[in-house]
């Protein structure tokens, strides 16, 4: 029996997990930011800014994995036509992913999450602007959600809807929520998650 050995995915996955939960929250306090400021001077009510960011958030993160499963689906079918080990098929499809993540076309999931937000009925924007403005945030967040992948489990963003019940596990209040309120009114960050455990919070604004 020839015992496989990890390969440098499974080697490294300590390490990468740190760091990219770490870059999720960079993201949070500094692109994030940018993003609503540069909002804020086509938009002047702070909810549609904020709904805007966690939408293009959740769509970064949908887009990501769409794109990350069509390119494990083509790397798999190339590398086993001659894969003879030492690691698994799948080590070894991973650890190729991990060498050629410049090969993700980011610029195509950017454009994905803007089509979705284009139709997404719960925001809308100054016709004579486009979401290109905070096209920086969605590609950064994209190229992050796509690393994410690459995890032993992989990491995602939880769904959440208005008028969820307010989750203290899940969420931090927003400094101008109701704190009495039971009840979430919108989102301004999605919570991280690891295998449906919560990693790090998120924010949502809570109202009566």
């Amino acid at each position: 029996l020839r015992s496989c050995s990890p390969g440098r995915a499974r080697r490294t996955n300590a390490s990468r997990r740190t760091c990219l939960v770490a870059r999720f929250g960079d993201i949070y306090a500094q692109e994030r930011v940018d993003a609503e400021t540069i909002l804020r001077t086509y938009i002047s009510d702070l909810e549609m800014v904020q709904r805007i960011i966690y939408i293009a958030a959740v769509e970064s993160f949908h887009a990501a994995k769409m794109a990350y499963r069509q390119f494990k689906i083509r790397v798999r079918e190339t590398l086993s036509l001659g894969h003879s080990g030492p690691e698994s098929l799948e080590d070894a499809v991973l650890d190729y992913i991990l060498r050629h993540e410049d090969l993700y076309d980011v610029q195509a999931s950017v454009n994905e999450v803007i089509r979705s937000m284009n139709i997404n009925p719960k925001i809308s924007f100054p016709p004579e602007i486009d979401f290109i403005v905070i096209s920086s945030l969605i590609r950064e967040l994209c190229r992050v959600a796509f690393s994410m992948q690459t995890l032993i489990p992989p990491l995602d963003v939880a769904f959440g809807t208005d008028g969820e019940l307010f989750s203290e596990t899940k969420y931090h209040r927003s400094f101008d929520s109701d704190f009495t309120a039971a009840l979430v009114a919108y989102h301004v960050w999605p919570a991280l998650m690891e295998n449906n455990v919560v990693i790090v919070k998120g924010e949502a604004v809570t109202k009566r």
